[in-house]
């Protein structure tokens, strides 16, 4: 029946669209090229309605729950969390709520983890990544609400914009029609699109998608041992779907190509986004995510009786003879003592802090099979103002992901004589599927590769030589292990929050939790940690079972040997997981703590 509906919807948009588009006042692509009539200007649009959803009314209810636990018996536990990305800061935001007095460690001078940034000597911002929200990130909106910042997200026209590889200088659009419900204006907006894909090749990439609508988790779930690649083989899409589409999303969601990253991923995107009528709306924050979203929330999390303390890095969870945590070992010798303990480390700093009492532990072996993914993100300064959209544009390049003027898009930065580049440099190694580590390039190669990418994409704009627009200034951040690498078969790896260590949880994008790699994933995983903690501390029954740990993992356990944790070496952004501008002191960092990100390729 939906794929009928699919072919009739195609029928009407051949025939229809542009009386669509003129009747909501879109803005118009003529001849593919920006029309002097759009909007090149920033123009924000009304807040979606994203609360009308299911997903959004599970999130809001996790919410409220934990002021049921203020002011029992059980509240008022001191909870030491380590690491102040989204994920712990989430977590102690909603132990505060609960009633409890968390204390969160950060180990760097700046909290948000990988939305962290910070400000070079012109005082210009510098973002880990560029991230953008969606009207499909539930507990994100719940949380804005709830920090009554919702005026912050600068929300965008429901569009999905790509630079047209084979006609540089171009764009073609995803247009969402308003008033049209999920799935039909997801449907609709690609089947109206004339650039991208033929007629049949759109109603071929149907069929294989129906049994992610019709059953849901357990189909996409099943799909974790295949590539996006293996997928459409397998069900006989269409290979430009990858070249078109399937490239795009892989790289925007993981930094992966499509034959290294997990179908279930994407399925798992397409899923919330085609169920929600507005899911795929975006929206950018209006500054720096450290002033404009981590601070809000360290003043709610500060304001009822919780501390945030940065510069306090970890040397050492400590152990009782039970294999519960006895306390935490800082750097400078200080213990933290508590009741409960939460790590929301990302994946690859928590390996090297698993104690030697739980290192033989199945539940801990888990993290053996996950590793973070590498990303580059780049800021380019240029001297004029270039012609752009007010949106995230997706580039299909083989070297970039998806950008963003910044300019344009958000508040803070906003120039109306220059423009400001923010882009994602993807893949940008093997492990992504990339042919040259890039990782261990010099800026300079980076950024010429980049400007080479820009200039064939937009020549009437950039040339490699500067003849046209001149690159001011920029910078290149590397995040060497960023969000877990979702390659096929790691899905069933990623851990309940739930440890069987009796005081100890975890928190972090990485573990088990519907939202995968993102903003979204952190802020839940941190939600789902406070509730166990929550749970068990009132001593009522825990909401969530504990992932089951597959036999492989358990039967590599019985054999092996304790180990010594190996902890964080050195100092920065890098040794602690984060994205950085690489000195020669972060280049050597990376060297000891991760050689293999530095071997040249190609």
């Amino acid at each position: 029946m939906l794929s009928l509906s699919l072919q009739i919807l195609a029928i009407c948009a051949v025939v229809r669209y542009d009386s669509f588009v003129s009747s909501f006042n879109l803005p118009t692509l003529k001849s593919g090229r920006l029309s002097k009539g759009s909007d090149l200007h920033m123009k924000d649009y009304p807040k979606p309605n994203v609360e009308n959803t299911e997903n959004y009314r599970i999130a809001e209810k996790l919410s409220s729950k934990f002021s049921s636990f203020k002011g029992s018996a059980s509240s008022g536990k001191t909870v030491a969390i380590i690491g102040g990305g989204l994920s712990g800061l989430a977590c102690a935001k909603y132990l505060v709520d609960a009633g409890h007095k968390p204390i969160v460690l950060e180990a760097r001078d700046v909290l948000g983890g990988k939305v962290s940034a910070w400000q070079d000597k012109d005082g210009d911002w510098i973002e880990t990544g560029l991230h953008i929200f969606f009207g499909a990130y539930p507990n994100m909106m719940n949380l804005f609400k709830e920090l009554s910042i919702e005026d912050r997200l600068q929300w965008k026209i429901h569009q999905m914009i790509f630079a047209m590889q084979e006609l540089p200088g171009e764009f073609t659009t995803f247009d969402f029609i308003p008033g049209i419900p999920a799935p039909f204006n997801f449907g609709l907006a690609i089947l109206s699109n004339q650039k991208m894909l033929t007629f049949w090749e759109k109603l071929q990439t149907a069929p294989p998608l129906l049994p992610m609508l019709l059953e849901g988790q357990p189909f996409i779930d099943q799909q974790d041992e295949l590539s996006v690649t293996d997928f459409m083989r397998k069900y006989g899409m269409p290979e430009r779907i990858n070249e078109e589409v399937f490239v795009a999303m892989a790289k925007a969601l993981d930094f992966i190509d499509p034959d290294k990253l997990s179908m279930t991923v994407v399925l798992t995107a397409m899923n919330r986004f085609l169920n929600e009528d507005n899911g795929l709306q975006m929206a950018f924050l209006d500054g720096n995510q450290p002033e404009r979203l981590c601070a809000p929330m360290q003043e709610h999390i500060e304001a009822r009786g919780g501390r945030v303390r940065l510069n306090s890095p970890v040397k050492e969870i400590v152990t009782a003879e039970d294999g519960s945590v006895r306390h935490l070992l800082l750097r400078n010798g200080e213990t933290i003592v508590a009741d409960e303990y939460v790590s929301a480390m990302p994946v690859d700093i928590m390996k090297r802090f698993v104690p030697k009492a739980w290192s033989t532990m199945p539940y801990f072996r888990q993290m053996d099979e996950l590793e973070g993914i590498p990303v580059i993100n780049l800021h380019m300064w240029f001297d004029k103002k270039l012609i752009s959209v007010d949106h995230l544009c997706f580039s299909r390049s083989p070297l970039l992901s998806v950008y963003a003027d910044m300019s344009t898009t958000c508040k803070e930065y906003r120039s109306d004589d220059r423009s400001m580049l923010e882009l994602v440099f993807a893949p940008c190694s093997p492990i992504a599927g990339g042919k040259v580590n890039w990782v261990a390039k010099s800026d300079e190669e980076i950024i010429a590769a980049t400007m080479g990418e820009l200039a064939r994409l937009f020549p009437t704009e950039i040339a490699v030589d500067g003849s046209k627009a001149k690159l001011l200034k920029y910078a290149v951040v590397r995040t060497p292990r960023s969000v877990y690498a979702a390659i096929p078969g790691r899905n069933k790896f990623r851990p309940s929050q739930r440890t069987p260590i009796p005081n100890f949880t975890l928190a972090g994008d990485w573990t088990s939790q519907k939202f995968l790699g993102s903003m979204e994933g952190a802020v839940l995983a941190g939600k789902l940690a406070a509730e166990v903690v929550c749970e068990r501390v009132a001593g009522v029954p825990y909401s969530a079972e504990v992932k089951e740990i597959q036999a492989s993992v358990v039967a590599k356990a019985s054999t092996a040997s304790p180990k010594d944790p190996v902890g964080v070496l050195g100092e920065g952004a890098i040794a602690f997981g984060g994205g950085a501008v690489m000195t020669n002191a972060a280049k050597q960092q990376l060297g000891s703590s991760d050689p293999l990100q530095l071997v040249q390729l190609g």
